[in-house]
């Protein structure tokens, strides 16, 4: 039963836990979406206690996922750490992680209005204020790029400052997902912080090539090949543009790589492999790109008007077809051809749902929830890929023992002067 938490004009439901057994280090996500920072945690051996989201829908793929997890939805400006912690039964500094990355749109180059005065980029002061109320071991927070030259730096100099004043170490570095085996070129700053270690501990490694070294066909020993678009999607179904299920059984065949085997795990269906319905005049176009090409391959007549007036050097993603033998560019929350390179490598469709969140690393259980379609890619648009998210979990998961070897051999030590 969904209770309400109000405070003044604002309020927030709480969808309890529906499963309540707890074993393993404990986060929490907010600002969670469909909680792809939470799948790679919880893959990484975390107990997800519980998350936070304004969306509606976001929030019911949340729960629909993380059954065993406490959901409050609603604006995290009606949400206070002493509700937080007796809702997912944790005292004061037990939060081993906070996890989660205030809305990016505000700091996002595509947003020609950015500033750091936009509502929207002022989330990240509640984020700290339910730090300095949690006291979390450690947090990890995620966002665009943009976010470093908002406001000339001022916004990361403010959540510098406060959570130095908080005691919390902290470090920043930027990431590309395809080095952690995400299928897809994805560059998104990481911000994290300790109070119990140097944070720059948090980070995890690398293990696969970055994009430029995959192209150069550099391959130091220390890492893996990047993972392909045919390695991720290329066992789903052929689907008809504006077609596919929401629910289909899975066809006989095996996996083509071990991603798929490992996206496959556990489930004998494919949920959410659907896609948009492109117009006639969209797919006139897309008939004219072959795999790896783009708008430049599409016949200038055909071509949106503003398009006809651009050069060669402009718009180098927008109508891009998929290469099998490639990376996905950045998956966004449109897989809109005019945004980018969501053409289906061999079908003359855009990718599917199933196949963006195949993309962006999410198992094959995950089911993204609500009627609507754009929504749907909305939820795996923002998301922060599972694969890197994991790689986090397990970073963390190490300082945290570190931290514990360390008070361990500081006890023994002092047991011994006492003797």
């Amino acid at each position: 039963m969904a209770a309400k938490i109000t405070n003044d004009s604002t309020f927030i439901t709480v969808y309890p836990a529906v499963k309540s057994s707890r074993s393993g280090p404990t986060c929490f996500d907010l600002f969670a979406g469909a909680g792809g920072l939470a799948v790679g945690f919880r893959q990484a051996g975390w107990n997800v206690v519980g998350g936070n989201d304004v969306n509606k829908d976001a929030g019911a793929t949340f729960r629909l996922n993380f059954k065993e997890s406490v959901f409050f939805e609603g604006s995290v400006s009606a949400l206070t750490a002493d509700r937080l912690l007796k809702e997912a039964d944790l005292k004061v500094g037990q939060l081993d992680c906070l996890i989660g990355g205030p809305p990016c749109q505000s700091f996002s180059y595509n947003n020609h209005q950015r500033s750091e005065k936009d509502t929207r980029a002022l989330l990240f002061k509640h984020y700290l204020r339910l730090v300095d109320g949690l006291r979390p071991k450690t947090l990890v927070m995620e966002n665009v790029p943009g976010i470093l030259t908002i406001g000339d730096g001022s916004v990361i100099d403010s959540i510098r400052s406060e959570l130095e004043a908080m005691q919390y170490k902290f470090s920043l570095q930027v990431l590309s997902a395809e080095q952690f085996g995400v299928p897809q070129v994805r560059r998104r700053v990481f911000i994290v912080a300790s109070r119990i270690g140097e944070a720059e501990g948090l980070f995890p490694k690398s293990t696969h090539l970055s994009a430029k070294e995959a192209a150069r066909q550099d391959k130091p020993n220390s890492l893996k090949r990047a993972i392909t678009v045919h390695e991720a999607i290329g066992d789903l179904p052929s689907i008809l543009n504006g077609g596919g299920k929401e629910v289909m059984r899975r066809e006989a065949g095996k996996a083509l790589s071990k991603f798929q085997r490992e996206a496959r795990k556990g489930v004998r269906r494919i949920y959410n492999h659907v896609c948009h319905a492109l117009t006639e005049k969209n797919l006139a176009r897309i008939t004219h790109i072959p795999e790896g090409g783009n708008w430049r391959n599409i016949p200038r007549e055909l071509l949106p008007a503003g398009m006809q007036r651009a050069h060669l050097s402009d718009h180098t993603k927008r109508y891009g077809r998929l290469s099998r033998s490639g990376l996905a560019s950045t998956i966004l929350t449109k897989c809109d051809p005019h945004w980018g390179a969501y053409v289906h490598p061999t079908e003359d469709r855009t990718i599917s749902v199933r196949e963006a969140a195949r993309l962006q690393g999410f198992p094959d259980s995950f089911r993204f929830a609500g009627a609507e379609l754009g929504k749907h890619y909305e939820q795996v648009g923002n998301a922060v890929p599972v694969p890197l998210a994991r790689a986090f979990g397990l970073a963390v998961l190490r300082h945290l023992e570190k931290d514990r070897d360390e008070a361990a051999l500081l006890i023994h030590d002092r047991e011994k002067v006492a003797a």
